[in-house]
């Protein structure tokens, strides 16, 4: 049988004294939101005997506060895993008792997502939104935020100053990772393509520049293509990746940025000649991992869902304190890569 988690174990863990503990567990003198919310978590993770009572004492003082999050198409594998873990991380949020609604936007026009964020107005006091960057989408953030509702855009940062910040995977890495992948393991050089969901998307046009910048700097021998639009639909990216197989006899890579990846998929495995192509695409889903096992894909980047949507929330709590002054800024989570050997 284990030893019982001391107050010492709770204190290193949460990464905080003794007295600050003591503090919390007691209400001995304030404490930070945040230190609590620290605490928490911290009692949880490493089974403290008291942690129910401290998120109890907690969520007693804690204000009520409902997150929206507007996420894209309902029915779509990634995205319900990750409404999963959004509502559990803001169930677990200790600085707030939280309250997660969780809605769909299956139409990606800049119009649709604007009138559905106008629309939280009234309904949440923070918001988290996947979006392409308009100006529709941007003026719609900016008028939450005059009536006090901050805006966390996730996985696609938005260019208005408006909005309370982004999290997300950091894009300008992701692309010079799928172009190393490509010019470290293609068979040879050639011509490489690459398929995004749309220009509009700040993460994918940032994982495009720095793919094309990573074959201009270390392997000039490779020719990278213009990209091929999908709108994030698998029929459209099915008919991209065969259209280009049949254009470019010398294709040796092939990178996938946006959605659409069950499209790209099935065009590889009709393809007889496609298995000699590096195909890089994201997010680790059941589609993609039988890919990988049956080696249609070279690798996958993907997204740690979990720590997005606990970072996620971490930072629609701290724009609602009362007290905040950090300015709007941008929180990376880091990705995972997966190859046929480590699935």
């Amino acid at each position: 049988m284990g030893k019982r988690p001391t107050i010492q174990d709770l204190a290193e863990a949460a990464g905080v004294s003794v007295a600050t503990v003591d503090r919390v567990l007691n209400r001995r003198h304030p404490v930070r939101e945040e230190t609590a919310a620290r605490v928490l978590a911290a009692a949880e993770t490493i089974g403290y005997h008291a942690a129910a009572l401290i998120k109890q004492r907690l969520e007693g003082e804690a204000p009520a506060r409902t997150l929206l999050f507007l996420l894209q198409k309902r029915r779509d594998y990634f995205y319900q895993q990750l409404a999963a873990h959004l509502q559990a991380a803001t169930r677990q949020a200790g600085a707030i008792r939280g309250r997660a609604m969780v809605e769909f936007v299956d139409e990606l026009v800049p119009a649709v997502i604007a009138e559905r964020l106008r629309g939280a107005r009234g309904r949440a006091d923070a918001v988290a939104v996947v979006s392409v960057d308009h100006p529709h989408v941007n003026q719609a953030v900016a008028a939450l935020a005059e009536d006090g509702v901050p805006t966390i855009a996730i996985l696609s940062d938005l260019t208005t100053p408006a909005r309370a910040g982004y999290v997300g995977r950091d894009t300008r890495k992701e692309g010079r990772t799928a172009g190393w992948m490509i010019a470290r393991t293609a068979r040879r050089p050639g011509r490489v393509g690459i398929i995004v969901g749309s220009y509009r998307y700040l993460s994918q046009e940032a994982a495009e520049i720095s793919f094309r910048s990573y074959f201009r700097e270390h392997a000039p021998t490779f020719s990278v293509l213009e990209p091929l639009v999908n709108l994030e639909e698998a029929r459209i990216a099915n008919e991209a990746t065969l259209h280009m197989i049949e254009a470019n006899p010398d294709l040796a890579g092939l990178y996938i940025c946006g959605g659409g990846q069950e499209g790209v998929i099935e065009a590889l495995r009709a393809e007889a000649g496609a298995r000699d192509l590096v195909v890089v695409c994201n997010e680790l889903t059941p589609v993609t991992r039988a890919g990988l096992i049956d080696g249609v894909l070279t690798a996958v980047i993907s997204t740690p869902l979990r720590l997005l949507a606990e970072r996620t929330v971490e930072a629609m709590v701290r724009a609602l304190l009362p007290d905040r002054s950090e300015p709007p800024g941008q929180v990376f989570v880091p990705s995972e890569l997966y190859i046929p050997e480590n699935i």
